[in-house]
């Protein structure tokens, strides 16, 4: 497996995460955000565009829809939510995920090896959709979910010590 594409619409927490890993690995990234780029932390028009202009505006504000056209323009789903986390959109992507038949997992943000060996399972090249708790949400989940994917996706060996102290407010 070969992760080729990460899908996200850009709201801060785990989605945005999967967005920072793609583009500091170079990674390719694409996806849905609602009309005018919104986001918690960027709720006027560019939005989170501006970070990500490879990102896509629905015709609608309403971030179900945004949600529903991830799902859709993938192969797979991760989700990285911790077990007592409630996230309404989340709760959403997996029932599109469900609807769609696209493969999911749902793994604690912290769990990288959960999350590796679930990706090297998974055939051929995926445009992974990546998803999870906003931070307004789980406070602190995108710098988790960020280390995680950084680690799994470098697609480094095993046991290759990875980047530390990484917050999702860094640049690439």
């Amino acid at each position: 497996m070969s992760v080729v594409r990460v899908v996200s619409g850009g709201q801060t927490g785990v989605d945005r995460a999967g967005l920072e890993a793609a583009v500091r690995l170079g990674l390719s990234y694409a996806g849905w955000c609602p009309r005018g780029g919104r986001a918690e932390d960027a709720p006027e028009p560019p939005g989170v565009r501006l970070r990500f202009p490879r990102l896509r505006e629905t015709d609608t504000a309403d971030p179900a829809v945004r949600t529903r056209l991830n799902v859709r323009d993938s192969d797979a789903v991760l989700v990285l939510r911790p077990a007592h986390v409630a996230s309404p959109g989340t709760d959403l992507t997996l029932v599109e995920a469900g609807l769609l038949g696209r493969p999911v997992l749902v793994a604690d943000p912290r769990d990288g090896r959960a999350v590796r060996t679930w990706l090297e399972a998974l055939p051929g090249d995926v445009a992974l959709d990546v998803a999870g708790p906003r931070e307004s949400e789980c406070p602190g989940v995108g710098a988790t979910a960020l280390r995680t994917l950084l680690d799994v996706l470098a697609r480094r060996p095993p046991g290759v010590p990875g980047p530390d102290r990484l917050t999702a407010r860094e640049a690439p």
